[in-house]
């Protein structure tokens, strides 16, 4: 385990634990498996399946961020993260596959970031196309709050432009 990455990570995310310490080792895997480094703009995209404290490792260590539009997140809730690096052309999935519970966090915490990476997660090369690059769009006021969304955001509501918030969704589907 990189040092500094680790203290770089705990800086970035405010506080240790296992959480920020499965982001750290999922950085040093991608790093050894697909020979890829920090991404200065999209080359390097990542698909986390949760929102939890790994991210913020993700987002520090490899500079994968929602800002810049190569974090794209889909709630699996699953310890996984899908890496594309857009230079190489090669898509890398990285399941977190140890089970935790019924540990002593500190323990624990100290196991991932000593372990081998192979220990730590099942890494294979997947068959996903890199997103499109992140767009600009403009921003609509929206007619109900007179706030700015995006463009891409806005719905037409009884021939208003609505933002999400102001929209009142209808279904019949249960």
């Amino acid at each position: 385990m990189n040092q500094t990455n680790w203290e770089k990570a705990v800086s970035f995310h405010g506080h240790e634990c296992p959480g920020l310490a499965i982001g750290v080792r999922v950085c040093d895997a991608v790093v050894l498996k697909m020979g890829v480094k920090e991404s200065f703009d999209e080359e390097l995209v990542c698909i986390t399946e949760n929102d939890a404290c790994g991210v913020d490792a993700i987002q520090a260590l490899m500079s994968c961020t929602f800002g810049k539009g190569n974090l794209i997140f889909r709630d699996t809730g699953k310890h996984a993260y899908t890496f594309i690096s857009r230079t190489q052309g090669k898509a890398m999935r990285f399941y977190f596959k140890v089970n935790f519970e019924g540990q002593d966090r500190g323990q624990f915490q100290r196991y991932i970031l000593d372990a081998p990476v192979d220990e730590l997660f099942d890494c294979r090369e997947v068959n996903t196309e890199a997103p499109e690059l992140a767009r600009k769009f403009p921003s609509v006021v929206c007619e109900v709050c007179v706030e700015r969304a995006g463009e891409h955001r806005i719905h037409i509501q009884q021939g208003k432009k609505v933002c999400l918030d102001c929209f009142k969704n209808y279904s019949r589907v249960l």
